[in-house]
């Protein structure tokens, strides 16, 4: 019998080692000048849960901002888009139970109001402002908790970790976790020298996840000095390489959004896209928005499974992220990993009635670092080494159509019991 060696995957560009980072304590706070807080304000009927959180900068800084493609955008998201364009903010206010969309102009005057409070208490201007909302679609926002949630959470701002973990569990919905990252690194600071550079954040999603982005709300931040315009184009980069590489259901929200706040309190030059440092933070940022990624994909509603989807050797960049995408969202595909069903076949039926032109008897597919299928032909496999293998919480599925170069990668999760659980009693 034939033995085949498991596919190489590609080295990953979100390895925060490679750009000299390593994890460290923080949160959204690990970056200096930042202060964060999460309260209880009203806004959920358990008053034993937060659900406002407050991320506020020392002074008004270098901002940038991903929104929902979602036509049916929430009025947070419209409020902010405006408030950020000029490249600067001070502070982001996000509160959960309500999403805050399909609205109309009561809407648009709740996330102004929001930011009007915010603004009040710091003493900066609205415009300064962004704010975001999670929850039931269609409903009213009822503004009152602003009055005494927003004085509430400025008092409880915090420039250490609990401050940051208070903010990342307070805009939680259907998540059973909160989700955080921190890095640090040494970059060049323009002057010869080097300063240390930090990027921390937080995410809530675990549904509704299907780019562009998820049901997913992310505050980050970063003491580099960045210009307006490598802030942009940093965020623009991490995101399109993480949470744009992430879907549970297929389901995009109305209310996505993405900030990043980047303070300069590290020191040293502006960095500007073509200055020798910014490789090094466009790297750190998209590392830490691709672990978030994950944590969203692992945290799917109802999902016991992390799963990896690798795409290579596609004729293009499109190609690859179509077919990465019908292997991740193929109920069939998401359904036999719940049950621990090592049926390779599902994954080149998803690959194959998604558009994407590739010769069959070129695939070659690796399930849980297996080769499972050589030449589009069936590999033997051992069933009781792969239901060992389902005990792992990831599931990595490879295919290499060997019709070009290009490759990306994908995370999704299982499908189970619990998600049509979740879902159907939602608003229940």
């Amino acid at each position: 019998m034939t033995s085949f060696e498991p596919l190489r995957v590609p080295v990953a560009p979100d390895d925060a080692a490679a750009f000299g980072f390593a994890p460290c304590e923080g949160g959204v706070c690990a970056a200096a000048g930042v202060r964060a807080a999460g309260v209880s304000a009203g806004f959920r009927k358990n008053p034993n849960r937060l659900d406002l959180a407050l991320v506020v900068a020392d002074e008004p800084c270098v901002a940038a901002a991903t929104f929902t493609t979602n036509r049916f955008c929430a009025a947070p998201v419209t409020v902010s888009r405006a408030h950020v364009a000029d490249g600067h903010a001070r502070a982001i206010v996000l509160n959960s139970g309500n999403a805050n969309a399909a609205t109309g102009e009561p809407g648009l005057a709740a996330a102004r109001a929001a930011c009007d409070a915010v603004a009040a208490e710091l003493g900066c201007d609205a415009d300064d402002v962004l704010v975001a909302s999670t929850g039931v679609i269609g409903v009213l926002l009822d503004t009152a908790p602003y009055a005494a949630g927003v004085p509430a959470a400025v008092a409880a701002l915090s420039a250490d970790a609990a401050g940051a973990h208070d903010a990342a569990c307070a805009v939680m919905t259907t998540d059973t976790h909160p989700k955080e990252v921190a890095l640090a690194g040494r970059v060049p600071d323009g002057r010869g020298g080097e300063v240390t550079v930090h990027v921390g954040g937080f995410v809530k999603g675990s549904g509704m996840i299907q780019p562009n982005m998820a049901t997913m709300l992310a505050v980050l931040a970063t003491d580099a000095p960045l210009t307006a315009e490598a802030a942009a184009a940093a965020l623009r980069a991490a995101v399109g390489e993480s949470f744009n590489k992430v879907t549970v259901d297929s389901d995009t929200s109305t209310n996505d959004s993405c900030f990043l706040l980047a303070t300069g309190a590290a020191g040293g030059e502006r960095i500007g896209c073509d200055s020798p440092a910014y490789p090094a933070v466009v790297g750190a940022l998209r590392a830490a928005c691709s672990e978030l990624a994950r944590q969203i994909a692992a945290d799917g509603e109802g999902a016991t499974k992390l799963v990896t989807v690798t795409v290579m050797g596609a004729a293009s960049d499109a190609d690859a992220d179509t077919v990465a995408r019908a292997i991740a969202n193929s109920p069939l595909v998401k359904t036999a990993i719940f049950g621990h069903d090592a049926n390779w076949g599902r994954v080149a039926m998803a690959a194959g009635k998604c558009g994407v032109a590739f010769d069959q008897e070129r695939v070659d597919i690796d399930l849980l670092g297996v080769p499972v299928c050589r030449a589009g032909l069936t590999v033997p496999m051992d069933e009781d080494d792969m239901l060992r293998r389902f005990d792992e919480p990831e599931v990595a599925i490879t295919v290499d159509l060997h019709a070009g170069d290009a490759c990306t990668r994908v995370w999704t999760c299982d499908l189970t019991h619990d998600y049509v659980t979740i879902n159907g009693d939602y608003r229940t």
